[in-house]
């Protein structure tokens, strides 16, 4: 029996250039994404800062329960072949 595809979760706000990137880069390579709006919720995008190392611009990505960053750490893992085994769980 396989292992579950991780979930993956975009945290986003409407005006943003790079959660707009995110998103077209996930829907181009087929990836199913969740996507969490965080317009006007300043307490969620705070403990999301302060539990991933204080990161503070959006999107912010989870693959499964691993924070992976933005749209140009998400771009970076795709180009050198890492995503896919991130999907499968497997790293």
């Amino acid at each position: 029996m396989s292992e579950p595809t991780p979930t993956v979760r975009v945290y986003t706000r409407r005006w943003c250039g790079y959660c707009y990137a995110a998103r077209r880069l996930l829907t181009k390579l087929e990836i199913d994404f969740e996507e969490i709006p965080l317009d006007g919720k300043s307490e969620i995008r705070r403990s999301l800062s302060e539990a991933n190392n204080h990161w503070s611009t959006l999107p912010m990505i989870f693959i499964g329960d691993r924070f992976v960053g933005g749209y140009t750490e998400l771009a970076r893992i795709h180009r050198r072949g890492q995503l896919e085994p991130l999907l499968e769980g497997s790293s």
